[in-house]
């Protein structure tokens, strides 16, 4: 029996995963409009077109909900770098340009649903499965960052770890400032700023 912050079972055929799909993103509208806990099963089961006792045969409760949002978010993120890397290979951007086209994504990524991005970040529950995912992405999106500083003779002697901890200091500054901005400050300076932190710190 599957731990309940987890779905109880998995789609096997294309309609049921249609069913499954339909209450995930019902359930990410819900959580977004109405918050976490004004959310209840009954409204995202008739928002999806489904029954309640539909819904319970995939997810025993919100946390399931939230951690299938998450599965989704992590899919929508791979979609997203293997098109940013075909892009950044395809162009061959100089130092500047490529912090910018790299930094800007991640933000982009932040900001489309910003509300459920800082509800995935706060509260969303992470088995082991989960978190080894987010780390799986992040490595991924380090192996281009590294790639990169490699290829214009910057990061150090130590490219590898160089991006890493890019990496991860750009994703823990973007789910801070980025989407609640100091008092006085907007988005966009933020975004600007982390820019030129990156830049200032890959700069001989």
């Amino acid at each position: 029996m599957p731990p309940p912050a987890t779905p109880r079972k998995r789609p096997r055929q294309q309609r049921s995963q249609e069913t499954y799909d339909a209450i995930v993103e019902a359930a990410a509208q819900l959580f977004e409009r109405d918050s976490y806990a004004g959310a209840t099963t009954n409204r995202i089961a008739e928002r999806a077109g489904v029954s309640v006792g539909s819904l319970y045969q995939y997810f025993p409760n919100k946390d399931a909900l939230l951690y299938a949002i998450g599965e989704q978010h992590i899919r929508h993120l791979r979609t997203e770098l293997a098109e940013l890397t075909t892009e950044l290979r395809r162009t061959m951007p100089s130092l500047p340009a490529c912090v910018h086209v790299l930094v800007k994504a991640l933000a982009d990524l932040h900001l489309a649903r910003p509300r459920m991005h800082r509800l995935l970040y706060d509260q969303a529950p992470r088995p082991a499965e989960a978190a080894a995912q987010l780390r799986g992405f992040q490595r991924d999106i380090a192996a281009e960052v590294e790639y990169h500083l490699r290829r214009l003779g910057v990061g150090g002697p130590a490219p590898d770890l160089t991006a890493i901890l890019l990496v991860q200091g750009v994703e823990a500054q973007l789910h801070g400032a980025l989407l609640d901005p100091p008092r006085g400050h907007t988005i966009e300076e933020v975004r600007q700023t982390v820019e030129a932190l990156c830049l200032k710190a890959l700069t001989p």
